[in-house]
């Protein structure tokens, strides 16, 4: 199938969107959660053809990955339509008139959050289902009742295409309008609708550079619009002296476990082992390193980035090799690199950078206070580990802060690759991590994205949108005159 649509069809399909935008924002939260099951019904009932697909396009295994990952995708798009007959992402709140208000007379203010217009959301590469067409943007975007136009990733189209028509038709079916979801193929089919007026904000998970392009589009545009870009990750782990000696060779093991899985090609890939000097566990780490068996990388393109990145950073003076990298056609076996503590303090960027693939770096820290220099000169991310022991709480204690500012998931005593979608979930991080630290790209609080709050002050109750009127005919939860 072409690769590219061309720009009438572009065309189209933005005025579509633009057309269904108002509908959508009428539609009650009960019919959204309607068109969110349907969504996920019909994929769950194409799920052999599209593991597949899926399967030939990408290198990834059908089982458990692909199966595991198309559940996710399915689940997420049901826990959204939940979280619309539960009510609390309206955020409805109603002040009534008080002629006795501190302030002076307060006027009847009415507020709740409204769906923002059509999204533009950029699918990613390494998740074909979770992160792609029918993702979590695509998900929390159509929960909000905005519109979307989903940019198909080039390494999975006829993927792309088939999921996209399945969420459109079910969708649809359902009784949402028809320019509620398109999907759209090519680079500059994608600009060209990040550039268009039509399209209110966008969402984007990939690399760096690519995001970062992206995100300067959106605000260099006559009205500049949210741009929410997942871009990149070290993800620190730090090993405390006291974690090494209690258990040291099982953090190794599972340390090497959670950096090569799906060969590295997850966000939340550990890239950095923060270990104390004299740790004796390198032949822990590269016996389970030789114990990887060797996997393909999704695709050609990102298999020659992580050669040249792994190659870069064994360049890097006082990078050593703890594990040899080998490659076999297009498979890729572990590359285990290790640096200590002061040079990796004078090396620069190279080493802060993610290597997406399954390499990683260790790093040794003489003392507590090598470790604070350390974590003050990382990168933000998405996460960052502790593996430690309670009876070092002092010691944890005094790395929280630094911790806290440079990750949105902090994790004690378990693996960051693991993302489940849940209420609490915090997917997100400053940047480089994202261009939006405020918010998260995966859990029920990303349809926060897709929503700006409006107030309605003065209004008679017939002329009230649903949700704010006195009768509460959707039987919200509110919070009125101060009081939830």
């Amino acid at each position: 199938m072409t690769q590219r649509t061309d720009p009438a069809a572009l065309e189209r399909v933005l005025a579509a969107a633009a057309a269904a935008s108002a509908p959508a924002a009428a539609s009650t939260p009960a019919e959204r959660a309607a068109w969110l099951t349907a969504a996920a019904d019909a994929l769950d009932g194409a799920a052999g053809e599209l593991i597949a697909t899926a399967a030939a396009e990408t290198h990834l295994p059908p089982a458990p990955r692909l199966k595991g990952e198309l559940a996710r995708t399915t689940f997420q798009l049901r826990l959204f339509a939940d979280e619309l007959h539960d009510g609390h992402f309206l955020g409805a709140t109603v002040d009534h008139a008080d002629a006795a208000w501190p302030m002076g007379p307060r006027p009847d203010i009415r507020r709740m959050l409204t769906p923002i217009g059509p999204v533009l959301v950029f699918a990613a590469s390494n998740f074909p289902f979770a992160f792609s067409v029918a993702g979590g943007d695509t998900a929390s975007a159509l929960a909000a009742g905005c519109p979307v136009v989903l940019k198909a990733h080039p390494g999975h189209p006829e993927l792309s295409h088939r999921t996209g028509t399945l969420v459109h038709d079910a969708l649809v079916a359902a009784g949402a309008p028809d320019g509620i979801f398109a999907v759209v193929h090519g680079v500059d089919t994608g600009v060209t609708a990040l550039r268009d007026q039509r399209i209110a904000a966008a969402a984007f998970t990939g690399s760096v550079p690519g995001g970062r392009a992206l995100f300067d589009i959106a605000n260099s545009r006559p009205h500049p619009i949210p741009f929410y870009g997942e871009l990149g990750s070290v993800n620190p782990v730090v090993v405390t002296p006291g974690a090494v000696a209690a258990r040291g060779e099982e953090v190794a093991r599972a340390y090497v476990a959670s950096f090569t899985l799906g060969a590295g090609q997850f966000c939340t890939k550990p890239g950095l082992l923060l270990l104390p000097e004299g740790h004796g566990l390198d032949d822990t780490l590269r016996t389970a390193v030789s114990a990887v068996a060797a996997q393909p990388m999704l695709n050609e393109r990102i298999a020659q980035g992580y050669t040249r990145a792994v190659s870069e950073l064994r360049g890097v003076p006082g990078v050593e090799t703890l594990a040899e990298p080998t490659q076999d056609g297009p498979e890729f076996s572990p590359a285990l690199l290790g640096i200590s503590g002061k040079e990796f303090l004078a090396a620069g960027t190279q080493v802060h950078q993610e290597c997406f693939g399954p390499a990683s770096l260790v790093v040794t820290y003489a003392d507590a206070a090598e470790l604070a220099r350390l974590l003050d000169a990382l990168e933000p991310g998405l996460t960052a580990t502790v593996q430690g022991e309670e009876n070092e709480a002092e010691l944890v204690r005094g790395l929280l802060p630094a911790l806290v500012q440079r990750a949105g998931r902090l994790l004690w005593n378990e693996w960051p690759t693991g993302v489940t979608v849940s209420w609490a979930q915090q997917h997100g991080g400053p940047y480089p991590a994202t261009t939006a630290p405020t918010s998260t790209s995966v859990g029920t609080a990303a349809v926060e994205r897709f929503l700006r709050p409006v107030a309605w002050q003065g209004f008679p109750d017939a002329l009230l949108p649903d949700a704010l009127r006195d009768a509460n005919p959707w039987q919200l939860p509110r919070r009125t005159d101060g009081k939830r």
